[in-house]
């Protein structure tokens, strides 16, 4: 399925765009990440936040968690393409969590620790700069520790963390809508691994229905289509009341004049993963054609900023391309270098033109 407009924006630059995007979003939302309306009003004039800022340590641009673990679900998805032409057998769940281990070595090592055979091999997880904290979730540090449980279908509790349906379900999935084949597969595939550490049924299905908008902006269709027919398919699951009521009313909230941080604040703090994608979503049609102001609008609100501006620029990378980023913002962001270059060999791989097996071996 395509629609027309945009159709013109190449694959290369949705999948750059995505990723850039979504960082961008982290590096702007993380220095006011919980500060009330009022403290940013207070510290960066009536508009809020209107720019890059520095964070505690002084640094400017720099992501957090959110970027680092959607880095490693497209290195994961790399790696479940390049196994299958390798007529190996692990399942893609399988291979994203261990994408998802290599990540946990970022969060308890300083830098790059022995590899081994299996889990700790491959180019990504040899960048230096990822090997720093950043506020990672309890719920993905906790989850990741665990042996898969079964997997479930999606709306159903999983067997870790079953209570557990915070953001990071969600910012961590755009790329599984960027390979699959058809929204159904992106669907179920987000929200399978988002019950690697986040078992509650709404994570699942907000990582879902996350990663299913990004296939239909993938395919050029305009925000609002592509959230309705999201809508159709989260109808077909049980327990799918939270994640359908907060985009609708993120839809209908969209209709009004003047979007405001107060509005926004009216679908949630943006903690929760049904929160987190229902704030992305209304600053997105609020502001479609204008990414900076949509990226603006996700991030000017009390709660949590960082995974709402990253969530935000996924979309609207997708749906415009990389060149509609706002270069300003582009320029010092951190790791751009490596997230193009994983950009690209994503792009590589899903377009029939193999990646080496030396780069993203194994599982």
């Amino acid at each position: 399925m395509r629609g027309a407009e945009h159709s013109e924006v190449t694959f290369e630059s949705r999948v750059r765009g995505c990723l850039l995007g979504g960082a961008i979003g982290d590096a702007l939302g993380a220095p006011v990440k919980f500060d009330s309306i009022a403290d940013i009003r207070h510290h960066h004039g009536p508009a809020g936040l209107t720019d890059l800022v520095a964070d505690w340590q002084g640094e400017i641009g720099l992501v957090t968690d959110d970027t680092q673990m959607a880095m490693f679900t497209v290195e994961g998805l790399i790696r479940a393409d390049v196994r299958s032409r390798q007529r190996g057998f692990a399942s893609e769940v399988e291979v994203v969590r261990h994408a998802y281990l290599r990540w946990l070595d970022t969060q308890w090592h300083t830098a790059p620790p022995p590899a081994d055979e299996l889990v700790r091999t491959g180019w990504l997880r040899e960048q230096p700069w990822l090997y720093s904290r950043r506020a990672p979730s309890d719920t993905c540090l906790s989850g990741l520790r665990h042996s898969p449980g079964p997997k479930t279908a999606p709306g159903e509790p999983g067997a870790i963390n079953p209570g557990s349906k915070g953001c990071a379900a969600v910012t961590r999935s755009a790329p599984f809508g960027l390979s699959a084949q058809d929204a159904r597969t992106a669907f179920r595939l987000a929200a399978q691994c988002a019950q690697l550490t986040h078992g509650h049924p709404t994570g699942g299905l907000a990582a879902g229905a996350f990663a299913a908008i990004i296939f239909f902006l993938g395919q050029a269709h305009p925000m609002a289509q592509a959230v309705r027919h999201t809508l159709d398919l989260l109808a077909e699951h049980p327990a799918h009341d939270e994640t359908t009521s907060a985009l609708e009313t993120a839809m209908a909230r969209a209709t009004k004049r003047n979007p405001s941080p107060e509005t926004v604040e009216t679908l949630g703090g943006g903690e929760m993963a049904e929160e987190a994608l229902a704030i992305a979503v209304y600053s997105a049609l609020a502001y479609e054609h204008d990414v900076e102001q949509a990226l603006l609008l996700a991030v000017n609100h009390s709660g949590a900023s960082d995974s709402t501006g990253a969530i935000c620029g996924n979309l609207l990378g997708t749906r415009h391309g990389d060149t509609a980023l706002p270069q300003r913002w582009l320029s010092p962001l951190e790791g751009r270098n490596t997230l193009t270059e994983l950009a690209d060999d994503y792009t590589t791989e899903f377009t029939g033109r193999p990646v080496p097996f030396t780069k993203y071996p194994g599982c």
